[in-house]
């Protein structure tokens, strides 16, 4: 569930009614449910009761909002990290530097090394090349890495292919078959505590088949490395779960999902770690937008509202559905094309949709982008960077500025010998 609701014939964020934040902040902007956020962490952590040790790890490159990050602190969340960037705002939001996992297929030496010296609590490795370079970092600081390798299973996800990570094809991890060699070699570096494995499929599941036959191929990896006398203490199963972004969307529950890891997992005798991103924070926030116009179209009306692509860059880069809903609906209903105003033709969000009926200085939001909303924003056509909202309760705070076109212009140079 989520806080999102009409009171009146006016949509609130918990109890604050939409208008008033478009009067304080203008739109476009980000805003987030506090009691959303909570809800999730809890339901997630609820649908694990089964398994006896786990440690949670929120994906932050879902939602890095340092605000958004404390709610989940609060809840208890240790934090998955993919740059030295994500692992800062952990460490600012107040996450314990033990409670953090760093992830990614491309760690420079540089971030090996600032992870090192914040004390992290583990590193999936990538490559084995990887796991050479931060043993002898950790050696260097007379240190023992705490570490997993993360193994590619050659499961296909069953979602959208630029976000599957568990073919064999795809970027990320060790293939299955080198990896208890791999494991051998790297678990007799001095400098390194290699204490599991790690695996990630993908992200937006809607089945939990293909997460039960990776889990099943990881089991079995375990089983042969401690057959061959490595121990085996910490398992990182990723995370994944796909949220409902339209009617009639359903995605298994964090319930039904502890109950396949519980099965599965029966005898492992390690500790599972969990990586939620998008279940916790997609449908935690909404993207509030004002209708610039409604330009009459070909076969249908072209509502143009004031986010674009670079807000909201999801329905550009995967045809991806978010609802479009009128903050003060009157029931009455169109077909029409949502559309931004960036010079592209794939700046639309939605084509021949039925929405609500709308005109021009309306409010609408897009529904459920709370997760890989504003973190993917950018200013393409020098337009300003989003802002975010945080509302809890009947209180509301700016958690990210708006960054104006004029200030990202004020941080450019022209240098000396062309300004002549």
């Amino acid at each position: 569930m989520d806080h999102f609701e009409f009171r009146d014939g006016v949509l609130h964020v918990e109890d604050v009614p939409l208008p008033a934040i478009a009067a304080a902040v203008g739109t476009p902007v980000y805003i987030y449910s506090a009691a959303t956020l909570r809800r999730h962490a809890q339901v997630f952590r609820e649908g694990l009761t089964g398994v006896e040790r786990k440690h949670l790890a929120y994906a932050i490159k879902a939602n890095p909002n340092v605000a958004v990050l404390r709610v989940l602190a609060n809840e208890g969340y240790g934090a998955d990290v993919v740059s030295a960037g994500e692992m800062r705002r952990a460490l600012a939001a107040g996450i314990p530097a033990a409670d953090i996992v760093f992830s990614g297929v491309g760690k420079t030496r540089a971030e090996l090394a600032a992870a090192l010296d914040e004390g992290i609590g583990q590193f999936n490795l990538e490559l084995e090349e990887e796991g050479v370079v931060l043993a002898a970092l950790a050696a260097e600081r007379g240190m023992r890495a705490p570490a997993t390798l993360r193994v590619n299973p050659d499961v296909d996800a069953g979602t959208h292919a630029k976000i599957s990570t568990g073919r064999k094809e795809n970027k990320f991890g060790v293939p299955i078959d080198q990896a208890p060699a791999m494991f051998d070699r790297l678990a007799g570096l001095p400098g390194l505590d290699l204490r599991g494995v790690a695996c990630h499929i993908g992200s937006q599941l809607f089945d939990l088949a293909p997460l039960e036959a990776a889990y099943q191929r990881i089991g079995r990896l375990v089983a042969d490395l401690r057959g061959a006398g490595h121990t085996i203490t910490h398992v990182d199963l990723g995370g994944g779960l796909g949220v409902p972004y339209k009617s009639g969307d359903m995605p298994p529950s964090p319930a039904d999902y502890g109950a396949m890891v519980a099965r599965v997992t029966q005898g492992w005798d390690a500790e599972l770690m969990f990586e939620p991103g998008r279940v916790i924070a997609g449908n935690a926030g909404v993207l509030l937008t004002e209708i610039v116009w409604v330009k009459p179209g070909v076969v249908h009306p072209y509502v143009i509202v004031d986010a674009a692509m670079n807000d909201l860059a999801r329905p550009a880069l995967y045809d991806a559905w978010h609802d479009f809903v009128a903050v003060t609906p009157t029931g009455e209903r169109m077909t029409a094309n949502i559309a931004g105003p960036v010079c592209e033709s794939g700046d639309t969000f939605a084509m021949g949709r039925d929405i609500d009926a709308v005109k021009g200085g309306d409010l609408a939001v897009f529904r459920t982008a709370g997760a890989y909303g504003a973190t993917m924003a950018s200013t393409y056509n020098s337009r300003a960077l989003v802002p975010e909202v945080l509302v809890d309760g009947d209180r509301f705070a700016v958690v990210a500025d708006r960054i104006a076109a004029e200030t990202i212009l004020a941080a450019e140079r022209v240098p000396e010998w062309l300004s002549a």
